[in-house]
C-alpha cells in the first residue's frame, strides 16, 4: 500500500482526483487530494497566495504522513512537486509528472509556457492586474481542457474553476542534485493535450529524463475522460522498484 498525494493544475482544485481517489483506494492505496492555497476550499485571498506558501502547505501535508508518499503534480503545479521534492527528498519516494511542468533549476514555468505557442488557452486567459492573478474564459474549456471528457465536467468546471495566482510561474526552481535530483521521477504524458502540448511535453522530459514515461491518447484532464487507465498507470508505478 502506497500514500498518493494528488496535485491539481491551474484554477482547478481537488475535485480534478474525484474519479481516480476510489480507483486507488481499490487497489489498497491511500489517496490524498489538496486545494492549493487560494483554490477551492482552501479561502486564502488569492492576491496573498506565494509559490513558497504553496510549497510549505504541501511539505507540511507530506511531514503529517507516516512514511513516504508519491507526489503527483498535473499541469502548471509540476513545479509544486519539484520544489517540494528539494525539501523533502527522504520523504518522497516517487515524483508523477502528468501532462505536467518538468523545469530544470534556474529556470520558470512561464519560461517553457511561453515556449508552447501551439497551447489553446493563452488567448483566454484573462488577466486581474490587482489580484495578481488570471481567469480562464469559460468558452475554450471543452476544447482546451477537456476534449474528450463528459460533457458534465465542463458545466462542473463553470461552476468550480477559480482565479490562478501569476507569482509562481515566475518563480525560478531551485533544485539540488543533492535533493530533488535524487527523488525518482515519472513522466505520463497526455498525447492529445492542446492545453500543454506534446510538443513542450517531450522537450521537457527530454531535457529532465524520468525512470520512465508513459503516454495516453487523452486531452489535458485523463482523470477525468480516462480514470481507470491513469489508476493503472499510477498503480504500476507505485510497485516499480527505484
Amino acid at each position: 500500500m502506497k500514500t498518493f498525494i494528488l496535485i491539481h493544475g491551474s484554477w482547478h482544485s481537488s475535485w480534478n482526483w474525484h474519479k481516480v481517489i476510489p480507483l486507488l483506494e481499490a487497489e489498497g492505496h491511500r489517496a490524498i487530494a489538496l486545494d492549493l492555497p487560494g483554490m477551492g476550499r482552501d479561502k486564502t485571498p488569492i492576491e496573498q497566495v506565494r509559490m513558497k506558501s504553496t510549497v510549505d502547505l504541501i511539505c507540511r501535508r507530506i511531514d503529517e504522513i507516516e512514511g513516504k508518499v508519491i507526489l503527483v503534480g498535473h499541469s502548471k503545479n509540476g513545479i509544486m512537486i519539484s520544489q517540494a521534492a528539494e525539501y523533502r527528498p527522504d520523504k518522497i519516494e516517487k515524483l508523477v509528472y502528468l501532462a505536467a511542468y518538468l523545469i530544470p533549476n534556474g529556470k520558470t514555468q512561464s519560461e517553457y509556457s511561453a515556449m508552447d505557442q501551439a497551447g489553446m488557452l493563452k488567448p483566454y486567459v484573462t488577466r486581474h492586474g490587482h489580484l495578481n492573478a488570471h481567469t480562464l474564459q469559460p468558452s475554450i474549456y471543452r476544447e482546451g481542457l477537456y476534449a474528450d471528457c463528459p460533457e458534465e465536467i465542463t458545466e462542473l468546471a463553470k461552476l468550480l474553476l477559480s482565479y490562478e495566482p501569476v507569482e509562481s510561474g515566475l518563480v525560478p526552481l531551485e533544485l539540488s542534485e543533492t535533493n530533488y535530483g535524487r527523488v525518482p521521477r515519472y513522466y505520463i504524458e497526455c498525447t492529445e493535450d492542446k492545453a500543454v502540448t506534446p510538443f513542450i511535453q517531450r522537450k521537457m522530459y527530454t531535457e529532465t529524463p524520468c525512470k520512465k514515461v508513459y503516454s495516453m491518447a487523452t486531452s489535458h484532464s485523463p482523470f477525468f475522460s480516462k480514470p481507470a487507465e491513469l489508476t493503472e498507470i499510477l498503480n504500476d508505478i507505485a510497485q516499480l522498484q527505484n
